[in-house]
Parts: structure tokens; sequence; C-alpha cells
């Protein structure tokens, strides 16, 4: 799946929208990708994640034995790529702040884990989703996302792949350009700032 195809699948389903953003991270930025409504597709949910899967290394796919996702953004990308590997796919969540295994859900000490996000844009849920799977026994050997949208190269430690790098800017509250800063902000995603 190239580039083209990919955009293509986000265009189809109203997935790229333009306009003044705030995303997760509390960024600013004028493009905003809903991984969501194109994950809604189980079709094309298994697509992407078959692709991303495909452009990792053969040896690395065989070590992985579980992936866990954080909650809300990442458990449709990360169902899709466990089924995708053939492994089980876990999330996390946030009840108090903190990312936790809930649901009976557990991790055998030294499991080979893919931590996998739908959209990474400074790394920062993802490494506390990282550090979440290591306080459970997992041993992180992967991160994915559908998208990178970061700036600058994102450390999270383990050999990160995304199916689609996009070079898009965001921006701190307090330095918009005058021509973002003149559009109200809406906050479509599913944290709070």
């Amino acid at each position: 799946m190239n580039e083209e195809a990919i955009f293509a699948e986000f265009r189809a389903a109203d997935a790229m929208r333009e306009g003044h953003f705030i995303l997760s991270s509390g960024l600013h930025s004028p493009l905003y990708l809903q991984c969501a409504r194109v994950l809604a597709n189980p079709l094309v949910a298994a697509r992407l994640a078959s692709a991303l899967v495909a452009k990792m290394p053969r040896d690395l796919r065989a070590e992985i034995e579980i992936v866990v996702s954080p909650a809300m953004g990442g458990i449709i990308a990360g169902h899709e790529i466990g089924r995708a590997l053939g492994v089980n796919a876990l999330f996390l969540e946030r009840p108090t702040g903190t990312f936790e295994l809930r649901r009976g859900f557990e991790i055998k000490s030294g499991a080979k884990v893919m931590m996998m996000e739908d959209v990474v844009t400074t790394g920062l849920s993802s490494r506390e989703a990282i550090a979440a799977i290591k306080a459970a026994g997992g041993k992180v050997v992967a991160a994915g996302a559908i998208v990178d949208r970061s700036a600058e190269p994102v450390d999270l430690g383990v050999p990160f792949h995304a199916l689609l790098k996009l070079e898009v800017a965001a921006y701190e509250a307090d330095a918009l350009p005058p021509e973002l800063a003149a559009i109200p902000a809406v906050k479509p995603g599913s944290r709070a700032v």
C-alpha cells in the first residue's frame, strides 16, 4: 500500500480535516487526522494494519508475542496489528490519569510486546504506554503507529514503525501563526488537554 493509497483511505472516510485543532498532545495544528473514522471500516483497518506489518522486518514480526495499545485511539489499530501478526491484542486505560492494564489483562513476565498507537505527535503517550507495559512485566521490542506526524524524530527507546509519515506543523498555544490564531480551535480527540 503506497502513500497515495493510504491518503485515499483517509479522504474516503472524511478523516482528514483542515481548520484549527488542539491535538491530544496539547499542540495546535491546521490538520487533524481522525484515525477512528478510517479505522471504523474493518476492511480498511485490516488493510492498513497488514500494510504496516509488511513494512516491518520479518525477524521483528516473528518475535512479537503480544500487542498492547493505549485507549482510546490505539485500540482498533492495536487489535488489527494483533490480527495481522496472529497474536493477542490488549489495551491500557487511564482511570486515574496513568496507564494501566485492567479487565483482567495480564502480560507474561518477559513477553515480547509491540506497543501500537493510531497517531504519534510528540511520543509522550507512547512513552507512557511503554512504561506501563514494562511495569506490567512486558519487554517492549517495537512501537508502531498508523500515522507519525511528529515534527522531530520520536525516540521511544525501541524501533518505531509507522505506516505513514506526515509532515504537518504543530504549535504551542502561545506560538500560533496569525492565520491559525484567527480560526476558533476545536478539540476533536478523546483526551482532555
